[in-house]
């Protein structure tokens, strides 16, 4: 079986690598020459833990390809899956101009029969205008070669993506024709034998599902994030609430650690766009519209402690960020709550040095060289007045607090992740603020 991925970003280069590694003929297409060079060569556009070794060994063996020229890669592909950017326009929809472009040219280049699916997060109602887009390329060139149109949208985690994909909770497909079906059914039948199912529904089912799949976790940390600010008012601890509602199993203990903010690729901009489909059909999504109002302020809860703390006196000091992207095992920068908290504390006047083990590249597209990039964690603290842990890397876990005292001007932790437990940082000597602990900084200060 041979299929075309259009797009080499996440979500393409991983679906691409991942389906030529059970087997399948995949060409992955993109616009970029010196991204599909980099490829070819071995060279990722991304960081994600594993999937650098499937592209080698499927590229080595022949299975997995690259190219620029889509009317080539897809002769002879029983289907095309539809992977580029679904950018959050100023108004939170979703743009799809590139998805559209990528239909357009599918229509001009086809010549037998194809499934397109759309791959991309989009918006209920895109896989018509992808129909739309296909079939009047085709009307332009004057022939009638038969297609079908189905949504599959992605549940990737970044930095677990490559299990994700192989080992799926569930593969959502949606169809509204027979054919479109046998080929989806073919395609997954790999990720099925181990049982794990593949979900037929409509396909305006299907475009719902990821949105409301993914606004359903931003929803329990943003609640999360609440109880935890609520806690350090009443003098309770979030950690000891999480426990106790997690193994309630009508709530379930994931996506409900509280912290500074989620960020990343999906959250924000599926939050923005379902939000943004709800008032263009009449309908106010009140809770999602809440949940983005929390997470915004919570990107600056971690600057509110830090500059109570130093009694709102920030000039000159210098702050070491443990972290940068918005999550570990990846280098994704979008939306990430370190560049909030890097250009309050710059406004403020104070200095950031930053270490991340994969993310300092990515950060210079935002932060440029206003911040300090470190070699090491131990570098980042090298007299730093606060260490505030960003991103909970493995790397993190477990340091050498009297090592990181002995280096710093002042003795104090601002842990964004609630990765310490309190009594260890504080018997080294450390001043330890955590998200809903308790505390009131202003009080002590």
């Amino acid at each position: 079986m041979k299929i075309t991925v259009i797009g080499t970003g996440y979500v393409g280069l991983v679906t691409g690598a991942c389906l030529s590694d059970v087997g399948i003929e995949v060409t992955c297409v993109d616009i970029d020459q010196k991204k599909i060079d980099g490829l070819k060569n071995g060279i990722l556009p991304i960081y994600e833990p594993g999937l650098k070794e499937i592209v080698e060994r499927n590229y080595a063996k022949g299975r997995l390809n690259f190219s620029t020229d889509l009317s080539e890669a897809i002769q002879g592909s029983a289907a095309a899956f539809i992977a580029v950017g679904t950018p959050p326009g100023e108004d939170g929809s979703a743009d799809l101009k590139y998805v559209l472009a990528v239909a357009d040219q599918i229509g001009k280049t086809m010549t037998d029969y194809l499934v397109v699916i759309t791959k991309s997060t989009v918006p209920v109602g895109t896989a018509e205008k992808v129909r739309g887009a296909v079939a009047n390329a085709l009307d332009l060139r004057d022939v009638d070669f038969g297609f079908d149109v189905a949504s599959n949208p992605e549940f990737l985690k970044e930095g677990a993506a490559i299990d994700d994909f192989m080992k799926p909770d569930r593969i959502v497909v949606g169809v509204d024709s027979d054919d479109a079906q046998k080929i989806m059914d073919k395609l997954y039948r790999p990720f099925t034998l181990n049982g794990h199912p593949v979900i037929f529904m409509d396909i305006p089912s299907a475009e719902m599902t990821k949105y409301a799949a993914n606004a359903m976790l931003a929803t329990k940390i943003s609640f999360m994030n609440d109880i935890a600010n609520l806690c350090e008012k009443m003098g309770a601890d979030v950690n000891w609430v999480r426990k106790g509602i997690g193994s309630d199993p009508r709530i379930g203990n994931k996506f409900i650690y509280p912290g500074i903010g989620y960020g990343g690729s999906c959250f924000p901009k599926d939050v923005k766009a379902l939000a943004r489909t709800g008032r263009e059909n009449g309908h106010t999504m009140r809770i999602l519209e809440a949940v983005e109002a929390v997470n915004d302020d919570q990107k600056s809860v971690l600057f509110n402690k830090i500059n109570a703390y130093f009694g709102g006196e920030l000039q000159g000091k210098t702050v070491a960020f443990w972290g940068l992207s918005f999550k570990p095992n990846t280098d994704d920068m979008r939306e990430a709550p370190s560049i909030v908290l890097a250009n309050l504390l710059l406004k403020a006047g104070a200095n950031v040095r930053a270490y991340d083990p994969v993310a300092m590249e990515e950060a210079k597209h935002d932060l440029g060289d206003t911040i300090t990039y470190c070699e090491s964690d131990m570098d980042a603290v090298q007299g730093a007045d606060a260490l505030a842990l960003i991103t909970e890397w493995t790397e993190f876990r477990v340091p050498n607090w009297e090592k990181v005292g002995a280096a710093m001007k002042t003795k104090v932790v601002f842990d964004g992740r609630n990765l310490y437990r309190s009594a260890i940082v504080a018997e080294a000597g450390f001043d330890y603020y955590g998200i809903g602990m308790g505390e009131n900084i202003a009080e002590k200060a």
